[in-house]
């Protein structure tokens, strides 16, 4: 699987551009805030229909200006697939596949996998458990369309769930009708919980031999997932925290509440490890997923990296940059330094400036631009 082209129009600083990658390596360099994360913000849209960064639409389009198109040429298996993506101020986002529009963002997922490293990921573990929630969730979304189509109505039914405890406040002759929600919430957490348990289980068994390796034999890391609650209770214990839930108006138990647990050693390293140990085990994540979407989809994943290798020493970007010599690979970075040192093999090299991209270190100042 790679993305065979990029075409922007009106979206974020480019007014228009055409970028055509390689196989392999291929490298976006140049100063801060020119324009190549970007870059990788569209290819992910293209396989995801959102923003890594959670950015809305709107903020995505061009200044001044009302929508922004993205094209996508993906190979899978030997067939070609164009995605387009439409992204409009006032309106929902269109979407079409080989040029037919699709009704649902399902549709689109399994056609581009992607795996998405950045700075922030480094401090996945150190962070909230939102992060690691979402950690779950986008991957899962790719690999999984019952997943997704459960998740989507899990979070619809929380939305509706804690409106009507909010406005019980004001008109309690409507609290019979919260059994209604408890049962769809129920009916779609339990599924969403047992994807996760799974999903966990089978990452465990890739990340234990890879961590190893990146520390040189000398740390064992353990996930493990921490449901807020068990499927098999959740619905007593939804009922049990119906006062509370009244009192706050909100839903205080259920797989929004969820996190994983990173251990080495038997030590939980989200209290206990050091800076480097969190990091290592965020790379070993990552390494992790791409191994898991290669089992999964029998097929390798376009990964992309944002400017991550700058936030990781010589020894665990040699590591990474080791791993990942059969698959597709975009990376953005300020300085070329750590690849000429190391000599790793680069097939594709653009420049980007400004909102434009040079390919090959063509100088800004020549004409030839992909734009």
């Amino acid at each position: 699987m790679i993305i065979k082209s990029i075409e922007l129009n009106n979206f974020r600083n480019y007014e228009n551009l055409k970028i055509h990658f390689s196989d392999g390596t291929n490298i976006l360099y140049g100063d801060n805030a020119q324009g190549k994360t970007n870059i990788l913000e569209a290819a992910y849209l293209s396989g995801t229909t959102k923003s890594h960064k959670g950015s809305k639409d709107k903020e995505m389009i061009r200044f001044e200006q009302e929508e922004a198109h993205i094209r996508t040429v993906v190979e899978k298996n030997g067939n070609d697939f164009q995605i387009d993506m439409h992204l409009r101020k006032h309106a929902s986002k269109g979407v079409a596949i080989n040029q037919i529009p699709i009704k649902k963002a399902s549709e689109l997922f399994g056609i581009l996998n992607i795996v998405f490293f950045s700075p922030e990921d480094l401090n996945i573990i150190k962070n909230g458990p939102s992060e690691r929630r979402r950690f779950m969730d986008l991957e899962l979304s790719q690999l999984d369309k019952l997943y997704l189509s459960d998740l989507s109505g899990y979070h619809k039914t929380l939305n509706q769930r804690n409106k009507l405890l909010k406005d019980i406040a004001f008109r309690p002759e409507l609290f019979d009708t919260l059994s209604v929600w408890d049962m769809q919430l129920v009916e779609y957490g339990r599924r969403i919980i047992k994807r996760r348990r799974a999903f966990i289980e089978e990452l465990n068994e890739i990340i234990h031999d890879i961590h190893l390796k990146i520390s040189g034999g000398k740390e064992n890391l353990v996930l493990r997932y921490e449901p807020d609650i068990e499927d098999i209770f959740f619905e007593d214990e939804l009922s049990k925290a119906k006062p509370k839930d009244l009192k706050l108006c909100q839903t205080t138990v259920g797989p929004h509440r969820d996190d994983m647990l990173f251990s080495i050693d038997g030590a939980d390293i989200r209290r206990y490890g050091s800076q480097g140990q969190q990091r290592t085990s965020a790379l070993s994540l990552k390494l992790s997923e791409i191994d898991l979407v290669r089992r999964s989809i029998h097929n390798t994943p376009v990964l992309l990296l944002d400017d991550v290798l700058s936030e990781l020493d010589s020894s665990r970007q040699n590591f990474l940059l080791n791993n990942i010599s059969d698959i597709q690979t975009i990376i953005t970075c300020t300085g070329l330094e750590e690849f000429v040192k190391n000599r790793f093999h680069i097939n594709k090299v653009f420049q980007v400036v400004r909102g434009k991209v040079y390919d090959n270190f063509i100088h800004p100042q020549d004409e030839e631009v992909h734009s």
